[in-house]
């Protein structure tokens, strides 16, 4: 069996789509993931002009020296752009492998390490009391955790609130949204969200946050203790993590847990958070990780230092990245949460699917591969519309994290 075709499509259902399919020679077929939010031509072009010439011919099944191939053998390493397409071709070769041994893919993963994958959805409001609103929304759902994000006083507006009650999609057609900042506005407020909450809910849903990236690390560290009373599940990226060091200085000041590593692309990125167990939840994903293959060894790296995942999936990836996800989920031993956002009506009609929501948990599907599959014609009707993410600045005009 070889590769003998590679197409790339790129749809907006919804939101913009990056899909690698491969064909074998057979007639089977693999779907990857190669959506990188605001840069989806760039991966769209690495792919086929650089990628994909070098994966005609190619065994499937040789899914370790395929990835060490255009990994090491492209010379320049790591780098969005670059591990994103790499994610892409790794996870349509498990696909089609899986397929050829008519496998779910997580029994080639070492099968089912637990009944469920718990996942947390977003919660958000303009104020306290919508935020809370909404919360109570999700736990009616059957949700056992809850991600939640409010509007700040004084802030026109604030990461993780939508302004019209929809699903928060921050990627927005034109040139990108400039938002408005404040870190003390924001320090001062969220510990009188949990405080709601918690008084609402008591203490038994999971609740947790994301301050992402927009805290010094002193700061993060007083955010972390000032939020203990609380319990929360995790404070989720609360500062740039370029300088890893920085979460040993937040480590030093609360025992709230972080997680960290949406935006990571490669081991080298938290091998140090890891190994200094600075952290306590790693978000790489199976997408802007490299696929499949690299990830399973930085989970298992991970789980020598008491470190979990906690995959990032938020709707910039598709439902391919989304069903790949929860068969790695289900399998690896340190599994810690997945997050899980509700797609577009018509990304779910372009990306069939057999993976479900069931009591706080999601399944994968038990069809053989990762149980996603791509409609082209439907995908067709949908062209891609360039769109950018928002960019932050300071109350005084500097530009800051978003």
């Amino acid at each position: 069996m070889k590769v003998a075709e590679a197409q790339v499509f790129v749809c907006c259902p919804g939101r913009n789509f990056v899909t690698l399919k491969l064909t074998t020679d057979d007639g089977l077929v693999g779907y990857g993931d190669a959506t990188l939010n605001g840069r989806e031509l760039a991966v769209a072009s690495y792919l086929s002009d650089h990628v994909l010439p070098c994966i005609i011919g190619r065994d499937p099944f040789q899914t370790e020296d395929t990835w060490q191939y255009v990994y090491r053998g492209a010379y320049w390493r790591k780098g969005p752009v670059t591990m994103t397409a790499i994610a892409a071709v790794d996870v349509a070769l498990w696909d089609i492998k899986a397929k050829a041994l008519n496998t779910p893919l997580y029994n080639l993963l070492g099968g089912k390490s637990r009944h469920g994958v718990m996942v947390y959805s977003h919660a958000n409001g303009r104020d306290l009391e919508e935020t809370a609103d909404a919360v109570a929304k999700y736990i009616e759902q059957g949700y056992l955790a809850v991600r939640a994000q409010t509007g700040v006083p004084g802030l026109p507006s604030t990461y993780g609130v939508s302004a019209d009650k929809t699903a928060y999609e921050p990627a927005k057609a034109g040139l990108p949204e400039e938002h408005v900042w404040s870190t003390e506005k924001y320090m001062r407020h969220v510990p009188l969200l949990f405080e709601k909450l918690r008084a609402r809910f008591g203490f038994e849903p999971h609740l947790l946050h994301d301050a992402h990236h927009r805290l010094t690390p002193i700061q993060a560290g007083r955010l972390g203790k000032d939020l203990e009373p609380y319990r929360l599940f995790w404070l989720e990226d609360p500062t740039p993590a370029e300088l890893q060091e920085g979460f040993g200085v937040i480590r030093q000041h609360t025992t709230t847990p972080l997680a960290v590593g949406e935006v990571f692309d490669s081991v080298w990125d938290c091998y140090k958070l890891i190994r200094e167990q600075w952290i306590d939840y790693l978000r790489m994903d199976v997408l802007h990780g490299g696929g499949v293959t690299p990830m399973q060894k930085i989970a298992a790296y991970a789980d020598m230092h008491h470190v979990q995942t906690g995959s990032h999936g938020a709707t910039d990836l598709s439902p391919i990245t989304m069903g790949t996800a929860l068969h790695f989920d289900i399998a690896v031993h340190n599994f810690g949460i997945q997050e899980y956002m509700h797609f577009a009506p018509a990304t779910e009609e372009v990306f069939p699917h057999d993976y479900r929501f069931e009591g706080g948990y999601m399944h994968p599907g038990e069809s053989a591969g990762h149980g996603v599959g791509f409609n082209e014609k439907l995908a067709a009707r949908y062209p891609y519309q360039r769109a950018y993410l928002p960019v932050n600045r300071k109350l005084d005009g500097t530009l800051w994290n978003w």
